[in-house]
């Protein structure tokens, strides 16, 4: 979840997925509190009747850093707003002590944070409360929410998260590696990126490869992305997984034939063996090992921290030549606030979560996390502007109708566990991507 490193809390949120599917459902329908008719922020609600003092909420999030810090100075802000709601924050970005917690009778927190594809898999047990009687009673506008991301926030018709921050895919590119090899600019085409992936990859005489001309930084995010690039959805419109879908074939058939095809996979396992840590100077392309790589606007901080002397490009993802209604595809990620089902104040959370859902408090917390906003109103608010042009180009993709988010469905976590290993056969070459996925297709029949 970690803005700073999503990738990483990408990872995790795969890896626990199924720790939320092993949870036993929660008796009944969870039931939110009677919401208050203003639509206005905590301002208006009182102390408590029984003791005279402010009700006191906890906020437990999975961030930790700068995005920790950033919590803390809005949650500080909000208390100092008014008298009647205290929010504590506490950064614990243990996920599974985030699921133990919810499966117990009275919550220890009131209100979370966890990613936009893992809501249908946490609604479906009912560990999350619904917002829908919050939201009608508020008469509270949804229309400012970028609708891709939106939609993510609904299981069986009612909403049970909302997203702070979203992330899209662009191309990164290294300039000096690109000048090095007489190339000027991003590719603009899928044929073009393939030379360009060519002209920038270097193998010496040993046969070992010194720098890869386009490299996974995460696997799952890659391959999903590449899928959606050349055309292809990873789910259809009900929500049921399609893994075989021609354009995802597609996709992931460019990555073999022009990188492990041409260089041979054990020898790109052993490249990708030396890579450092993403968060750290040892980043393989701050160092210089990747020229191109798939990532997100968060790398412009973590870019400012570790390396802040390199020469990189942000451009859009390629496109193939003969379809060019595919430019500016990208795939899009949320960051996401919750009210757990069994928290005890659920109406003080929710007028917690309106506070962190307004442009002041988004903006403010994107702005630090070089995270985009889920609000489209913000797009073009000048708060960004330190962040440079390449950030631009990240909030740039955010009015693209070819933005695709993977569906939140029930079987979220499992799918992915799934993908994972048809990702890793794939990309080791011990299947193809055409077997490789029909293979998964047959799998995810199984998820009933």
């Amino acid at each position: 979840m970690s803005a700073s490193v999503p990738s990483r809390w990408l990872r995790i949120g795969v890896l626990v997925g199924a720790a939320t599917l092993a949870l036993a459902a929660c008796s009944g329908s969870p039931t939110p509190g009677e919401p208050s008719s203003s639509g206005t922020t905590g301002a208006e609600t009182t102390p408590s009747e029984a003791t005279g003092q402010p009700t006191e909420i906890t906020f437990s999030y999975l961030w930790s850093g700068v995005e920790a810090e950033s919590l803390e100075k809005i949650i500080a802000e909000f208390n100092a707003s008014q008298d009647a709601i205290v929010v504590k924050g506490v950064s614990n970005p243990d996920t599974t002590a985030q699921l133990t917690a919810m499966s117990s009778s009275e919550g220890p927190f009131d209100i979370s944070d966890h990613f936009g594809a893992s809501v249908g898999a946490y609604a479906s047990k009912g560990i999350l409360a619904p917002l829908d009687e919050f939201i009608e009673a508020d008469g509270y506008d949804l229309s400012d929410f970028i609708p891709s991301v939106l939609d993510q926030m609904s299981y069986d018709g009612h909403y049970y998260s909302m997203p702070i921050a979203v992330h899209t895919q662009m191309l990164m590119y290294n300039n000096t590696l690109l000048a090095e090899a007489g190339l000027s600019g991003p590719p603009e085409t899928t044929e073009e990126w393939a030379d360009y992936i060519a002209e920038l990859t270097k193998v010496d005489t040993d046969g070992r490869i010194t720098q890869l001309g386009y490299g996974n930084v995460e696997i799952d995010t890659d391959f999903t992305t590449l899928g959606f690039v050349f055309g292809g959805n990873w789910y259809d419109e009900a929500g049921n997984p399609t893994p075989d879908d021609p354009g995802n074939v597609d996709g992931l058939q460019f990555y073999v034939d022009n990188v492990p095809a041409k260089y041979g996979a054990s020898a790109v396992t052993t490249f990708q063996s030396g890579f450092g840590e993403l968060a750290s100077a040892q980043n393989p392309f701050y160092t210089g090992q990747l020229a191109t790589i798939i990532e997100g606007a968060w790398e412009i901080n973590l870019i400012n921290q570790y390396a802040p002397d390199l020469d990189y490009g942000v451009a859009p993802l390629p496109y193939p030549s003969d379809h060019p209604e595919l430019a500016g595809t990208t795939s899009v990620s949320s960051s996401t606030l919750f009210i757990p089902a069994n928290s005890q104040h659920k109406q003080e959370a929710w007028e917690f979560m309106k506070y962190l859902l307004a442009n002041d408090a988004m903006g403010e917390f994107t702005h630090a996390t070089s995270n985009l906003p889920a609000r489209m109103s913000l797009a073009g608010d000048p708060i960004y502007e330190d962040l440079g042009d390449a950030f631009g180009v990240w909030l740039d993709s955010l009015s693209s109708p070819n933005v695709r988010a993977m569906a939140s469905a029930p079987a979220a976590a499992q799918y992915g566990e799934d993908r994972a290993l048809a990702f890793e056969a794939i990309a080791n070459q011990t299947t193809t991507p055409s077997d490789g996925l029909a293979n998964l297709a047959e799998t995810v029949k199984q998820y009933g």
